[in-house]
C-alpha cells in the first residue's frame, strides 16, 4: 500500500500555497491527491490511513469549492534518499524495515513447528501429538500454504511421521512470482520446483531465497518480503518443519481457512497421549537415556523424543527433536518460551 507516498506528494505540492490566491493550484493538488489514492485503492483497502485520506480529500474539496473534473499536477519527482537509512531507499519487499518505518517499532513474530510423530507446536505455544495420516494443512493464509503429508512410522503402528512437505509462496505482484517448494524423504532440495533459488525476475525477487544448511538434510527459506523464515529438515525417516512468521502474516486468513495445524493444533479426534502404552520397539528407559544425551531439559521436546524412539525403534528421532529445539531457539521472539512443560 503506497498511501504514504500519496500523502507526502500532496503535502509537498501544497506547502508553498498561501493566501486567497491559492484556489486553483490547491484544487489541482487535491485532484492529484485523489487520483493517487484511486491508483492505490486495490492494495490499500484494508489500511486506515488510506480511508482517512479519501474522506479528508472529499471534505477539503467541498470546503474549497473544487470541481472533481479538471487538471491534475504531474507527480513531483522523488528526491534521492538523504542517507542509506532514509525511507526513500527502503524496498517495499523488505517487510521488517518497512514495518519499522510505518509503526516506529519492529514487528512481532510467532513460531510454529511440526516434527517427529508429528508433534505440533502452534503459534500460540500449544503442543499436540497427532495421529494424522494423509495430507493436512499446517498453514493456509493470504501469503503461504504449507501442507504436510504423513504416513505410518512403521507397519501396523498408530504413529505417523511427515514424509512430504509442500510449501507455496503465493504470488505477490510487487515482489515475487508464485513459488512452490517440495521436500520428500531422501529428497530435500536446495531449490524450488522450477529449479530457481529465489523469487524470480521481478525487482524484489531476491527477497525470497533458499539457503542449504546441510546438503540433502537441512534447508532454510527466507521470505524477507513477508518477514518470514522457514526451516525444513530430515532426521532419520521423517521430515520436520519450523517457521518464524510475522504476526500480521500468521493472522492473514479468513474464517473459511479454519483448518491450520499451526493455528489450532490437531483436531481433538486426532490427538494422542505422549505416554506410550503397551510394548514399544525400544524400552522406555533406553529411549530416555538416548534422548537425555541430546535434550538435557525434560520438557515437551524431550517427552516427544522418548515417545518417538519407543514407538519407532529408531534412535535418529533424537535428532528430530533436537533440530526442532534448535529452530525454536533461533526463531522464538521470547527466549523464556523456549521450553514447554506439561
Amino acid at each position: 500500500c503506497k498511501i504514504l507516498r500519496c500523502n507526502s506528494e500532496y503535502v509537498a505540492a501544497t506547502l508553498h500555497l498561501r493566501g486567497p490566491d491559492r484556489g486553483a493550484a490547491f484544487c489541482t493538488a487535491l485532484r492529484s491527491y485523489s487520483l493517487c489514492t484511486r491508483r492505490t485503492a486495490r492494495t490499500c483497502r484494508g489500511d486506515l490511513a488510506f480511508h482517512s485520506a479519501v474522506h479528508g480529500i472529499e471534505d477539503l474539496m467541498i470546503q474549497n469549492n473544487c470541481s472533481k473534473e479538471g487538471p491534475t499536477a504531474p507527480p513531483r519527482p522523488r528526491p534521492p534518499a538523504p542517507n542509506a537509512h532514509g525511507f526513500e531507499s527502503l524496498d517495499i519487499c523488505d517487510y521488517e524495515r518497512s514495518f519499522l518505518y510505518k509503526h516506529g517499532r519492529p514487528p512481532g513474530f510467532q513460531h510454529c513447528a511440526a516434527f517427529g510423530d508429528p508433534h505440533i507446536r502452534t503459534f500460540h505455544d500449544d503442543f499436540h501429538t497427532c495421529r494424522v495420516e494423509g495430507s493436512w494443512p499446517l498453514l493456509d493464509n493470504d501469503y503461504l500454504f504449507v501442507q504436510a503429508t504423513s504416513s505410518p512410522v512403521a507397519k501396523g503402528s498408530n504413529a505417523t511421521v511427515t514424509s512430504k512437505l509442500t510449501i507455496i509462496f503465493k504470488n505477490m505482484k510487487e515482489c515475487i512470482d508464485q513459488k512452490v517448494y517440495q521436500a520428500e524423504l531422501d529428497n530435500v532440495p536446495a531449490a524450488f520446483q522450477d529449479g530457481s533459488v529465489n523469487g524470480g525476475a521481478r525487482p524484489g525477487g531476491s527477497s525470497l531465497a533458499i539457503w542449504e544448511r546441510s546438503p540433502g538434510r537441512h534447508v532454510e527459506i527466507r521470505a524477507a518480503y513477508i518477514g518470514t523464515t522457514i526451516a525444513v529438515r530430515q532426521a532419520g525417516r521423517q521430515l520436520s518443519f519450523s517457521i518464524r512468521a510475522a504476526e500480521d502474516v500468521a493472522r492473514a486468513f479468513t474464517e473459511e481457512q479454519d483448518l491450520q495445524l499451526c493455528v489450532g493444533g490437531c483436531p481433538r479426534s486426532q490427538r494422542m497421549s505422549r505416554s506410550p502404552r503397551g510394548r514399544g520397539r525400544v524400552p522406555a528407559e533406553t529411549a530416555r537415556a538416548l534422548c537425555r544425551e541430546m535434550l538435557p531439559v525434560e520438557d515437551v521436546y524431550f517427552q516427544s523424543c522418548v515417545f518417538d524412539v519407543v514407538t519407532s525403534g529408531d534412535a535418529n528421532f533424537t535428532m528430530a527433536a533436537h533440530g526442532a529445539l534448535e529452530d525454536a531457539r533461533l526463531f522464538l521472539p521470547d527466549a523464556e518460551k523456549l521450553h514447554i512443560f506439561q
